[in-house]
């Protein structure tokens, strides 16, 4: 006997609410919000690009009679303010704004790049990238991978003032020897050096446990800034070889690479036996959890500090992918010294505010 086709719970909802009406009309109606969802998004996404393009232009023109008729700020100011009036009910005519349109159209005179690239992200985003990144180069850099993983403004603003730019792919890693092209080209853009960790306030002689723990009581953060593509499986997974058990501090599953990532956090500077131990943990991992589907898995170790020669020396002739990088964090120690231990902890506070126990 063929086995009935399983309805998705919604639709079996719908049909449940919805007596009496023909056959098929919960699917129909589900499939109908779909389209004019997708149908709503291009609309807004064409309305931006629409909005960029003409802010784009009207800096233009400014730009040109700035340049020609030796235009100043106020003139400007007349302007948005005659704007103001013709259009009561559109945004974005400001001074302020007039003059972003001016920045906007001096820092990228091509209009084929406006068009194809800065129309994808919106005016907000545009003039976040004016502010805050000087350097043209590192300003696309950022564009792109706005678009590339959908960051919204303010996860933008958050990497742009961690500098992801210059920590992106430049963790130490042996994934050219370890890992086939293009995987090994993709999961080193996938890591990076060093790690920040500023939703964190660590005594500077923090274990490691404690910093586990304080990563996963912010794991959104954490994940944010370990990239696009993690997926958090456990902490302290269990291992068991020849009747030995060990634990992996942290296991992600990578779905741009299809693969396991083991992550060993130390709180101190690197030593070359923890890579010994990170290619073991890889072989136990590929052999008890790997799916024949899934790649390689990959190890990488964070460490406080690590000396690159050191760790260069301990991955050379390691065959699993391994890569090291350091974190950083805000740290008490980072007080001045006069300052240390003058500070009131979370008990006292607590208490002084009549919530202690």
């Amino acid at each position: 006997m063929a086995s009935k086709k399983r309805t998705h719970p919604i639709v079996q909802v719908a049909a449940a609410q919805l007596p009496g009406l023909p056959q098929g009309y919960p699917e129909f109606l589900e499939d109908l919000k779909s389209r004019i969802r997708a149908a709503q998004v291009k609309a807004a996404l064409s309305v931006n690009r629409e909005m960029v393009l003409l802010y784009w232009g009207i800096g233009q023109d400014i730009l040109a009679r700035q340049h020609s008729e030796g235009w100043g700020a106020k003139v400007v100011d007349r302007l948005a303010a005659d704007l103001q009036k013709t259009f009561p009910g559109m945004q974005g005519f400001s001074p302020r704004n007039l003059k972003y349109m001016r920045a906007f159209a001096e820092a990228y005179p091509n209009k084929d790049f406006v068009q194809e690239v800065l129309a994808q992200i919106t005016w907000y985003h545009n003039i976040t990238l004016l502010d805050k990144v000087k350097n043209a180069d590192d300003r696309e850099w950022y564009v792109r991978q706005t678009i590339e993983h959908g960051w919204s403004r303010n996860i933008l603003v958050l990497q742009i003032e961690s500098g992801l730019h210059k920590r992106q792919g430049k963790a130490l890693t042996n994934f050219k020897k370890t890992l086939p092209s293009p995987q090994s080209d993709l999961a080193q853009q996938s890591i990076k050096d060093p790690y920040t960790f500023d939703f964190l306030t660590l005594a500077g002689d923090a274990k490691e446990r404690e910093l586990e723990q304080g990563l996963l009581d912010h794991i959104q953060k954490f994940l944010i800034e370990l990239g696009v593509g993690f997926a958090f499986v456990g902490r302290q997974v269990h291992l068991e070889v020849d009747g030995a058990d060990s634990y992996l501090d942290l296991l992600f599953y990578h779905l741009k690479l299809r693969c396991y990532v083991i992550i060993e956090l130390k709180a101190g500077e690197f030593k070359p036996e923890y890579a010994g131990k990170m290619n073991f943990y890889l072989s136990a991992v590929d052999d008890q959890m790997r799916h024949p589907d899934d790649k390689p898995s990959i190890g990488l170790i964070l460490c406080k500090s690590k000396k690159r020669l050191t760790a260069e020396y301990a991955l050379r002739d390691i065959r699993k992918p391994i890569g090291i990088a350091d974190w950083q964090t805000k740290l008490v120690e980072s007080l001045p010294k006069d300052l240390k231990g003058q500070l009131p902890t979370i008990e006292d506070l607590e208490k002084e505010l009549g919530h202690g126990g």
